[in-house]
């Protein structure tokens, strides 16, 4: 199927001078949001997190197969069985899994097998990421998974961050627990678990510095 054209129309068209104070503002904006572990209890309303996921929702994908699941848990005995789980396999991560190096690597950061966060953070969205879709009984593939979920991801932090929320992108794995957890079907793999919430008072985070540009960046002029 063949979808129509329709005209794009730009939301706004800047000068030179606001496109410059515009993006430094929110350089200055996006280099204040960090990964939080101190988060307070205090619920979200509902409606904030569907459209956080209408926003992560807008993301580019692979053929606009759009090949993503966002699994939102309130429920607290959910969130307390997630937790047990995730901190069984984290554990056997800082025990036996995990290097030396990357111990090291992450010795700075303070973080341990312990996650009381998944059951204090009054939401748990869990990314899955879909390598096909079943249609009337019929496996169709989808392209460019891992990135297009990862894009989608990306878009879900900006948002909360954007609304003055927290968040933590963990990555517990394997993951598998979630899938069993959640009744996932067998098309659908755990991607990323994101608590969210608001931060706790005081919450503190580790004093790091991101990499300068020039660091990071490459110009071909």
């Amino acid at each position: 199927m063949s979808y129509p054209k329709v005209a794009y129309k730009s939301l706004r068209i800047l000068s030179e001078n606001e496109l410059i104070q515009n993006s430094q503002a929110h350089f200055q904006f996006m280099n204040a949001r960090r990964s939080l572990r101190d988060f307070s209890d205090e619920p979200i309303p509902k409606k904030v997190i569907e459209d956080l996921i209408r926003i992560a929702s807008t993301a580019p994908s692979g053929a606009n197969k759009q090949p993503w699941t966002f699994c939102v848990i309130t429920n607290k005995t959910l969130k307390a069985q997630i937790r047990e789980a995730a901190e069984k396999e984290e554990f056997e991560n800082y025990s036996t899994r995990m290097s030396e190096e990357w111990l090291r690597d992450l010795a700075h950061l303070g973080t341990d097998w312990r996650k009381p966060f998944l059951e204090i953070a009054p939401a748990l969205i869990i990314v899955f990421r879909k390598s096909y879709d079943i249609v009337n009984e019929e496996k169709h593939l989808n392209y460019y998974v891992n990135e297009s979920v990862g894009l989608a991801c990306g878009f879900l932090l900006q948002a909360i961050h954007e609304l003055g929320l927290v968040s933590l992108t963990h990555t517990p794995s394997p993951m598998n627990f979630l899938t069993n957890i959640l009744n996932r079907p067998s098309n659908e793999k755990p991607f990323l678990l994101i608590p969210i919430g608001y931060p706790a008072e005081p919450a503190f985070v580790p004093d790091i510095q991101r990499k300068e540009l020039a660091d990071i960046s490459m110009f071909y002029e």
